[in-house]
């Protein structure tokens, strides 16, 4: 512990010094020394717990900025800079695009292509554009990757995959279930991020086998994908943040119910007109037959 170690060594350094490297403030040192934190210092656990843990399900990615509106969500008052200043005392970074590591030699090369979708999230019809994307769900455990695919038409989840490793195969299995549950017979986009699952030639391979064509956000881009980003959003705010999972089968279970049993087929969507994606597309093709 920080104060621990600070308390063991003020005999040799000025505890202001100590506290300036630690990047902790004297005032909660000496509350500490007398059995208690001040109220900001126990305020800024309280939030640095709750950064930490906004930090870990983005999958070591948010920035303060994300991190300070999820903490709104989470009906938690204070500023960015102060999101900014505890992210930094306990050395919590954003990660910016990928880097590729040095070294390495030998590999074939990534597949990289165009965004083909330029974030035109609306689309005229179902199945003609998807969008896929990977989070990360804590357990007691340890981690459970969720690989989704959804619809822009009416923002149905038409696909998932859940593993306890983030390997090529949850983002096939993912899009599998989707070619299988739709079986277009159109030219589909896949949109997705430049991470190595969806760079990979099996992904690559498994598009050009089923009329896919890729479609690839711009490096460090979040907004290229938004309506996946939204998504994992819902299902944490309204499930997820909610719950304590013992075991990745109870998390499986739970995010399982959301999208089959909620999201789908109940969920009120304000871009579908307050219909569930499932109503949405009923009603569209009730409309279609009409005609």
């Amino acid at each position: 512990m920080k104060y621990a170690f600070i308390k063991a060594h003020r005999g040799t350094f000025l505890v202001r010094s100590m506290c300036r490297m630690l990047k902790l403030h004297p005032s909660g040192f000496y509350a500490w020394l007398k059995g208690g934190l001040s109220a900001r210092a126990r305020r800024n656990r309280h939030l640095s717990g709750l950064i930490k843990q906004s930090w870990l399900e983005s999958g070591c990615v948010y920035g303060y900025r994300k991190i300070h509106h999820d903490l709104l969500g989470l009906g938690q008052s204070c500023s960015p800079n102060r999101v900014a200043r505890l992210m930094q005392a306990a050395g919590l970074k954003a990660q910016i695009g990928y880097k590729r590591r040095p070294g390495h030699h030998g590999r074939k090369p990534h597949i990289v292509t165009n965004n083909q979708l330029e974030q035109k999230f609306d689309v005229a019809a179902r199945d003609q554009a998807w969008v896929t994307d990977i989070t990360y769900i804590r357990t007691s455990e340890g981690w459970l990757y969720l690989a989704v695919i959804i619809d822009l038409y009416s923002r149905r989840v038409i696909g998932w995959s859940m593993k306890e490793r983030m390997h090529t195969n949850i983002v096939l299995d993912a899009l599998l279930m989707a070619v299988w549950r739709r079986k277009p017979t159109q030219r589909v986009i896949i949109h997705s991020d430049q991470g190595s699952q969806f760079t990979s030639e099996a992904w690559q391979s498994f598009l050009k086998q089923h009329n896919l064509e890729a479609s690839m956000s711009r490096r460090g881009n979040c907004y290229d994908n938004a309506v996946a980003e939204s998504f994992f959003h819902l299902l944490k705010t309204e499930r997820i943040r909610r719950k304590t999972y013992k075991t990745r089968r109870q998390a499986r279970q739970d995010v399982f119910d959301y999208i089959e049993l909620f999201y789908n087929p109940k969920r009120k969507h304000g871009y579908n007109g307050m219909l569930s994606p499932v109503d949405f597309e009923r009603q569209q093709k009730t409309k279609l037959q009409g005609v």
